[in-house]
């Protein structure tokens, strides 16, 4: 039986995927015959290792732990990932692998089948995504060294974005800098290629119409959705811009940064501690980044995190809405987005004005459509699945490459 492995690398953990083909059955409606065998992730691989497989049901298959101090690395890590599922799975042939790639720049645009010239530009675009790329990046090298023979496919955070208008993408800066890359690229276009695809099955309105969707997790942007192709999104360079996020800052004057530099004296690896690890939620409540925990808590600077939260997501929906000229539907997913009752509740409330009217019990079932038959938007909550995005593109661009070989025959 053929798999299909989803990688998703991080700093210190390496989240992982495997797919298979279920033998044409299509439980979803989407096409293709992919099913989840088995994830998990290894995690802290610096520090106290952490190795978990679950079912697709969440069922926990193998855990394993290492001493602290153990330097697994994610080279240890793809070791014990591939050892688990061989031994667990010996009929499988793992037939490719997908990675989720921060930051395609301008040239990749779509899902790209990897060898050394493409890593090599892919390495060129880490000054664009420095603390993402090395890391997304580590486990293909190791895989192209290991295993040559292996299909390896990127699949881009950005390039679900590159269907904006060149002006969604540009900085007023002088044009030198625009051509040198300094663009808004977007981020979550993983998710939000996933929530499109979905989005006829569940709302031909908002599929073909003006819709937002609210990817809300510990990284949270939103994005406007013309007829199911982006045309503006909330992150711009890198992915610290637009909403506050679980230790992200989000939107911020570049006045400050030059604020900190003068007066306080922060060098440039200070200040990016500062707006990726230390701000966002847990800046402002000093107490968590977990909305949960915020959300439970009496501490008045919880409360304020949580209200700065839903004032942001406030005001960037206006501002897509605008930009779509006018809102046909919003579509909350991710962690936060599919989870916080709450939270969907008091965004709803504040964008009456545009047109949402809350059911208040849908959306305590938290599923599926949230607003009332009388609503002029529709609002509902869709579960994302970037994992499936990739496993998808994956069997897509092998597919692609196949057809292009037996053209040139």
């Amino acid at each position: 039986m053929d798999a299909i492995a989803v990688l998703n690398a991080g700093s210190s953990s390496l989240k992982y995927s495997v797919f298979v083909d279920d033998g044409g059955r299509d439980s979803d409606g989407d096409g293709d015959n992919l099913s989840l065998l088995v994830r998990g992730q290894a995690e802290a691989l610096f520090t106290r290792p952490r190795f978990v497989a679950k079912d697709p049901a969440g069922k926990v298959l193998d855990e394993r732990t290492w001493p602290d101090g153990t330097k697994l690395g994610h080279a240890g890590a793809l070791d014990c990932i591939v050892g688990f599922v061989t031994e667990r799975f010996p009929d499988l042939r793992l037939a490719a692998v997908g990675h989720r790639v921060v930051h395609g720049g301008r040239d990749y645009t779509r899902a790209t089948r990897i060898d050394a010239g493409v890593l090599d530009a892919l390495k060129a675009l880490v000054p664009l995504a420095p603390l993402h790329q090395p890391h997304n990046l580590a486990p293909v090298e190791t895989l192209l060294e290991l295993r040559p023979d292996l299909p390896q496919v990127a699949c881009f955070d950005t390039a679900f974005h590159r269907s904006q208008p060149p002006l969604a993408q540009m900085f007023a800066l002088p044009r030198k800098f625009t051509e040198r890359g300094v663009l808004r690229y977007g981020f979550h276009g993983l998710s939000y290629e996933y929530i499109a695809g979905a989005l006829p099955r569940v709302d031909a309105r908002a599929a073909s119409g003006r819709t937002v969707v609210l990817h809300l997790g510990n990284g949270a942007s939103m994005c406007a959705l013309a007829g199911g192709r982006s045309v503006a999104s909330t992150m711009g360079f890198t992915a610290a811009d637009g909403l506050p996020m679980g230790t992200r800052c989000g939107n911020l004057d570049p006045g400050v940064v030059l604020f900190l530099m003068d007066h306080q004296k922060m060098d440039a690896r200070a200040i990016e501690k500062l707006i990726y690890q230390e701000s966002g939620l847990l800046g402002v409540s000093g107490i968590s980044s977990d909305m949960r925990t915020l959300e439970t808590s009496s501490e008045p600077a919880a409360r304020e995190a949580v209200d700065l939260y839903v004032y942001r997501i406030g005001r960037e929906l206006g501002s897509l809405a605008a930009s779509l000229g006018g809102l046909d539907a919003i579509v909350f997913t991710a962690g936060i987005g599919e989870n916080s009752r709450s939270l969907r509740a008091r965004v709803c409330r504040d964008a009456a004005w545009l047109g949402v009217e809350l059911d208040e019990a849908a959306n305590e079932r938290g599923a599926g459509k949230i607003s009332t038959a009388a609503s002029r938007v529709a609002a509902w909550v869709v579960p994302t699945n970037e994992e499936l995005m990739i496993a998808r593109h994956t069997v897509d661009t092998l597919a692609s490459d196949r057809a292009a070989q037996g053209a040139e025959k």
